[in-house]
């Protein structure tokens, strides 16, 4: 079992930055397959981004591709998601997700493949 926090959204201008972090607490974070899901006003939550358990490849969707990064460090059960050149689209509540290898689906884009979720990190940006 595994606990995730999630901090760092704020207000910003468009074209700004913020980097969001997620802590998880528990044992065998470096077994758990992250991702980034954010849910928009009126909106359906969506995915952002998401990352092997081991760091070594990404995912992103089409929309944020090129802005955003997603990272993590193992040695601090941490994963960020650095946004750059944010846009009035992005703002949302942002979700961190984790789910242990072996019980997700190949298809990291889809919310029923992560089992732990953040409380969310409101991120709004301004025109």
């Amino acid at each position: 079992q595994v606990q995730l926090v999630d901090s760092g959204g704020g207000l910003v201008q468009a074209g700004g930055s913020l980097r969001l972090s997620c802590v998880a607490s528990g044992r065998l974070f470096s077994t758990y397959r992250m991702g980034w899901f954010r849910q928009g006003p009126g909106k359906e939550r969506e995915f952002v981004a998401a990352i092997t358990a081991g760091g070594t490849t990404t995912y992103y969707a089409d929309s944020v591709k090129g802005r955003f990064t997603i990272s993590r460090d193992n040695a601090k059960n941490m994963v960020y998601l650095q946004m750059n050149s944010l846009r009035p689209l992005d703002t949302a509540l942002y979700y961190c997700a984790g789910v242990r290898l072996g019980y997700g689906l190949a298809d990291v884009t889809l919310e029923k493949g992560y089992r732990f979720w953040g409380q969310g990190t409101q991120v709004t940006v301004s025109s």
